[in-house]
């Protein structure tokens, strides 16, 4: 037998080498390929079962509180809700407010009609609307009662509303009354002068521009706004002793702007009772099903809202850890 070449036997081991570590190279790109392939396929998983959860719980708390079938043929009281800023273009609008009062009315089972009010105030225009509207339908239907029932807040235009009803229920911490006007803003003059920042403002009348937050105030224009609120804050006043009449305690801080717990407010006479919704339909309505005949918004206004308020809750939660540090 002749002997193998030394050289060529270098180079098979060499090659034999070099394919091995490639092929050990190709096994741990394949391996690592189908590990990341694999992660990603759970992650995938855990996004759409939490999507999926997510969109439950928003579903969830949307479903209306109590039945929600205005074509009802039984005895039942009737629910309107006042919820969050009173304002033309949100759900506590006098144009929905309204809607839902009609379409109760409307039904000839009613026993009596709550209006469950949990709101800050708002637009006095829109809380008039509304106000007008259950004087409307408390003429129409004397024999119908309209009961006001106070959650979290009643404020302001909240208390603009609830004074039109019968009788005003609360919960003992509830938040109740805030009878004023106001007007609030920001004013950036000296800011400007201390940044050397010129405010270019032109006008057509003399009073055009008096409310430009970059433009000192004068006097006049001051004393304007001042009657001004005055004047909105006599309509309130009168409006809530219009609604009131002498259930209310002769004492000069229910018109100042100040709010009181329910517990309060039933000492001074701003309602007339401690209670809540239920409370109302059963005892004093006297028909214990409830039917909530506030129109709804659709499904995208609902999501858009519910994900505000939680972003919103999310953050004051973040700056209020932040600051506790």
């Amino acid at each position: 037998m002749s002997e193998q070449d030394p050289s060529t036997t270098d180079l098979d081991k060499k090659q034999e080498t070099q394919l091995g570590w490639e092929r050990e190279v190709l096994e741990r790109l394949a391996f690592s390929a189908l590990k990341e392939q694999r992660r990603a396929r759970r992650w995938n998983i855990f996004f759409k079962i939490l999507f999926a959860g997510y969109l439950l719980i928003f579903l969830l708390l949307y479903l209306p509180n109590g039945l929600s079938a205005p074509g009802m043929t039984t005895a039942h009281t009737a629910l309107v809700e006042v919820d969050g800023l009173i304002s033309a273009d949100s759900f506590a609008s006098a144009e929905n407010i309204k809607k839902g009062l009609q379409a109760a009315f409307e039904n000839e089972h009613i026993t009596g009609l709550i209006l469950r009010i949990n709101s800050p105030g708002g637009s006095p225009v829109q809380a008039g609307y509304i106000n007008d509207e259950i004087h409307r339908l408390r003429q129409e239907h004397p024999n119908i009662p309209i009961y006001a029932v106070i959650t979290d807040v009643c404020a302001s235009g909240g208390y603009y509303i609830a004074v039109a009803a019968n009788q005003i229920y609360a919960d003992k911490a509830s938040i109740v009354g805030s009878i004023g006007a106001l007007i609030n803003g920001f004013g950036f003059v000296d800011a400007m002068e201390k940044l050397g920042i010129e405010r270019r403002l032109f006008t057509a009348g003399d009073y055009k521009g008096f409310l430009d937050p970059f433009s000192p105030i004068k006097e006049s224009e001051a004393q304007h706004i001042q009657k001004m609120l005055e004047s909105i804050h006599k309509q309130f006043i009168q409006i809530v002793k219009d609604g009131r009449g002498d259930r209310l305690k002769d004492d000069p801080s229910l018109f100042s702007g100040l709010v009181w717990t329910g517990e309060q407010a039933l000492d001074l006479g701003l309602i007339d009772g401690l209670g809540s919704s239920d409370y109302v339909a059963r005892e004093i309505v006297g028909a214990e099903k409830i039917v909530n005949y506030t129109p709804t918004p659709g499904f995208l206004e609902r999501f858009s809202a519910q994900l505000g308020a939680t972003l919103t809750e999310m953050l004051s939660g973040f700056n209020l850890a932040a600051n506790m540090r």
